[in-house]
């Protein structure tokens, strides 16, 4: 299964140390020409359904036509306000008591690092790689906590790509509750609108795992790629219709089967999301809602992207969450899937299924040896 998360960690690991961290360097982030160059009021979150409005609330937001060229101090308004920038479906909490993410009776020692020879500390690290967010969890405790270029405890910070590691989870809980009867049931079984397509013959497993054998150009630097034209049909007002069209219209790649070559592909992971939507016949956000945000629970609502809001979210990206949320969801994925009260809500093996590695051609390298 595709999960981001598993680079960084093996569940023994989550056991004991949670690590998340939000640096504007690292993920693009679109924004709506609707809302761009306005002065914003507060009113517009309780526009949005958001009970409690995130700060900062910035004034000037980036143009979604100059997504690929923002720089550092743009991307980070813009991943800070991408709430305000697409359409989306809020994620409520729906009064529900917070799970308690209470201080550690010890600090977080200090902690060095060494590169080209020279020795650096973690504010260093904080400041050269546009940090905006950390938080350190052990044992379920915070040992530390940061904010930079003036995030809060109430930012709304978006994922990215992360966002696929979500939605995983969502479909092992889909699976156990028997929404979803297989991994290895063919995608057109939940999406006919994709028979005939190159999509066709691809399992739920394939799209997971990025081994669909579909021809999808996910470079960033390239304003004619798949990835380029799927931002530009997000910034529309008809943005369902727009990715759908482009994710139909996509080809195999010659000679090569479902499942035996590893190739990224966000338009692969929208329709992961899109099984989840059918299989459950509600979106992401109500789905996460429904069976976790308002359970585990969580202290502040989330948003999800949507390309036709209450009816389909983009989940190959788009979730956004506070910080402290960000570390609760990663506390119940390290403890296996379960809720305070000890109920069960993924299949027993699904993290170890989550954070095994395929090896399919393509994805083995110097870089991942492991594939």
């Amino acid at each position: 299964m595709i999960n981001k998360i598993r680079r960084a960690y093996r569940p023994h690991v989550f056991k004991q140390l949670l690590v998340l961290g939000f640096a504007g360097a690292f993920y693009f982030a679109c924004a709506a020409d609707s809302d761009a160059g306005q002065t914003p009021h507060l009113g517009q979150c309780a526009d949005l359904e958001l009970s409690v409005c995130p700060k900062p609330f910035d004034a000037d937001l980036p143009l979604a036509k100059d997504m690929l060229t923002w720089d550092q101090p743009t991307r980070v308004v813009g991943f800070r306000n991408t709430y305000r920038l697409y359409p989306g479906d809020v994620i409520h909490t729906l009064g529900a008591k917070a799970y308690p993410l209470t201080a550690a009776p010890y600090p977080l020692p200090a902690l060095r690092y060494e590169m080209e020879g020279q020795q650096f500390a973690l504010s260093d690290y904080l400041r050269r790689q546009s940090v905006t967010g950390l938080l350190v969890l052990k044992n379920g405790q915070v040992v530390y906590e940061y904010y930079g270029s003036g995030n809060t405890r109430s930012t709304l910070w978006t994922s990215r790509s992360v966002a696929k590691s979500i939605v995983s989870v969502l479909i092992g809980m889909a699976l156990k509750e028997g929404l979803i009867h297989s991994l290895s049931d063919p995608i057109i079984d939940y999406l006919p609108e994709l028979k005939s397509t190159a999509w066709d013959g691809v399992s739920l497993k394939e799209l997971l795992q990025h081994t669909s054998g579909v021809a999808w150009n996910e470079n960033y630097a390239d304003p004619s790629s798949h990835f380029s034209t799927l931002t530009e049909c997000e910034a529309r007002a008809s943005a369902y219709p727009c990715v759908l069209q482009l994710v139909r219209s996509v080809n195999r790649q010659r000679g090569v089967r479902p499942g035996e070559v590893w190739s990224y592909n966000t338009g692969g992971a929208w329709l992961v999301g899109r099984v989840l939507e059918v299989a459950s016949h509600m979106t992401i956000a109500h789905f996460l809602e429904t069976r976790l945000w308002s359970r585990f629970a969580m202290e502040s609502d989330g948003f999800w992207e949507a390309l036709a809001r209450g009816e389909v979210d983009m989940g190959g990206h788009g979730f956004n969450a506070t910080l402290r949320d960000w570390g609760r969801f990663a506390l119940f994925v390290a403890d296996g899937g379960r809720l305070s009260d000890g109920e069960q809500l993924l299949p027993s093996d699904w993290i170890l299924q989550s954070t095994s590695w395929t090896k399919a051609k393509g994805s083995v390298s110097p870089a991942t040896p492991e594939g």
